[in-house]
């Protein structure tokens, strides 16, 4: 338990850090600087994954096809870093997925409800990049987004990218 607050905690001085390094050179933020935060901070998640699926996957024999994949990122993977399996994947079986988080850890410290919905995405991209970084390892190319309806629940969209 203390493991996981520590992890939340420091990922909130991430995005804080990142965020006001960018305010203070600045002044105030832009679209175009807020995107140049998330886009770190996705780098930074997409670097993480990559590191974090290699460890994971030492052990396990290969994936028979990415609907496989994506099966061991909602459950062993989402349960490595996030402490609980996604409570809902869905796919159209074209490469388009959606893993759906109902108590997503890193918006579980906000209020419930719409009143913090313009802060979720610098919350998310972290955690966008680790699931990209985790795929790009196992081979799979792939765009992912986050979206936020009401808080703390988050639908990760992962698109493969054909090659």
């Amino acid at each position: 338990m203390a493991d996981d607050s520590l992890f939340e905690f420091l990922h909130m001085e991430i995005v804080s850090h990142i965020f006001n390094e960018q305010q203070s050179s600045k002044g105030e933020l832009d679209n175009k600087d807020r995107a140049a935060c998330i886009s770190l901070l996705e780098a930074m998640g997409f670097r993480v994954g990559q590191g974090l699926i290699e460890r994971l996957t030492r052990d396990t024999p290969s994936f028979k096809d990415e609907l496989d994949i994506m099966k061991f990122i909602c459950k062993d993977f989402w349960t490595k870093v996030f402490r609980r399996q996604v409570d809902n994947l869905r796919t159209n079986h074209q490469g388009t997925y959606v893993l759906q988080d109902n108590k997503f850890s890193f918006l579980t410290q906000f209020s419930g409800g719409k009143q913090y919905l313009d802060q979720a995405p610098k919350y998310l991209a972290f955690s966008c990049g680790v699931v990209r970084g985790a795929l790009s390892n196992l081979g799979l190319e792939s765009v992912v987004t986050a979206e936020v309806s009401i808080m703390p629940s988050c639908k990760f969209q992962v698109v493969i990218q054909k090659l």
